[in-house]
């Protein structure tokens, strides 16, 4: 038997390549990169939704009690109900907020000052101990001529410092210009806005050192419309108790409290003012205001004036005085008067 043979297939030829350098110091292949940004995405990413936010929402704090301090604005003048009282912005709010649920406190009084709020209306707040507290108070100061900003600060700063040391959430307004909605005779209407002007200066004083939330009435929407002032343009009717209410509810939504429901901007329950109401006001209690608190304000509003028209009268008389031909008439009557008086 013939053992047969089988020949191995021939070995592949290599076509030989450049040569490699050994050498340690070799060039580096300097062929410029490719622009990736023309070669044809092989493998496009799927669009994909955003990864879902799997953290639990924040849990809102529930308004279990509620102290309102301040003057007559805040215990509801100018929202007046049938039957007769007021019922103004704290009621609104609390019912946004829960309605019976919330503990309800208005410890605000007609023609209270900020002294008055430190020494009588403070100790019942505290010893409330409120989760929220709203201070709307220093108007009357500003229509007093015994006026004291310094003394004002002090007694201010007590207020809201006595309610946080409580963990309270204060809440407190900074006033607009009374003389755009209440008018005045010029000097008076000057005189109030500087002391608004100071008054602003002590809340926000306070309400960046404690800080409280504010809310600035001189840019609330709606703030100076007519509608939002009641027949003696002095405090909010029912829709400018409405407008204070849902404001209030937006800070405290914002400070993490749940608020159940908004408040309604819709009239519901207030008593309806007609051009009578405000003639009648005008006649019978406006102008008798207006006098009393004129008569406060007006030695104040007297030397604003003063200050305003010394410079005017000092820049007419300089040029007089020296004026040639008016000094030389000056002249002989003054010298004819006091060879006669000699």
């Amino acid at each position: 038997m013939t053992a047969e043979v089988v020949a191995s297939p021939p070995a592949p030829t290599r076509t030989p390549g450049p040569p490699v350098r050994t050498d340690r110091h070799a060039v580096p292949d300097l062929r410029p990169i490719p622009d990736l940004r023309a070669v044809p995405d092989l493998y496009p990413v799927p669009d994909l939704d955003p990864v879902p936010d799997l953290r639990p929402p924040p849990v809102e704090r529930r308004v279990r009690s509620l102290a309102v301090l301040g003057d007559s604005a805040p215990a509801g003048v100018g929202d007046p109900v049938p039957g007769g009282g007021w019922r103004g912005f704290g009621p609104l709010l609390r019912d946004s907020l829960g309605g019976e649920a919330v503990h309800y406190a208005n410890l605000s009084s007609l023609g209270a000052r900020t002294a008055c709020v430190r020494r009588e209306q403070l100790p019942a707040a505290t010893a409330m101990a409120p989760d929220v507290a709203i201070v709307v108070v220093g108007m009357n100061d500003t229509l007093r001529s015994d006026f004291d900003p310094d003394q004002l600060g002090r007694d201010y700063e007590t207020v809201v410092g006595s309610l946080r040391a409580c963990g309270t959430t204060v809440l407190c307004v900074r006033f607009h210009d009374h003389s755009r909605v209440f008018w005045m005779p010029g000097p008076l209407r000057r005189a109030l806005r500087q002391r608004i002007a100071q008054l602003n200066a002590v809340i926000d004083a306070v309400v960046a050192r404690f800080g409280i939330g504010c809310l600035d009435l001189d840019l609330m929407p709606g703030g100076y419309d007519r509608g939002t002032w009641s027949v003696d343009r002095l405090h909010p009717s029912e829709l400018g108790h409405r407008l204070l209410a849902g404001h209030f509810g937006a800070m405290l939504r914002a400070h993490g409290y749940r608020v159940v429901a908004p408040v309604s901007l819709e009239s519901q329950g207030g008593r309806r003012i007609t051009i009578v109401h405000r003639v009648l006001w005008l006649v019978f209690k406006g102008l008798p205001w207006l006098a009393r608190r004129g008569h406060d304000l007006m030695r104040y509003a007297l030397s604003v004036l003063a200050r305003e028209l010394w410079p005017a009268a000092t820049t007419r008389r300089g040029p007089r005085e020296l004026n040639p031909a008016v000094s030389s008439r000056r002249g002989p009557r003054a010298s004819r008067r006091r060879h006669s008086a000699s």
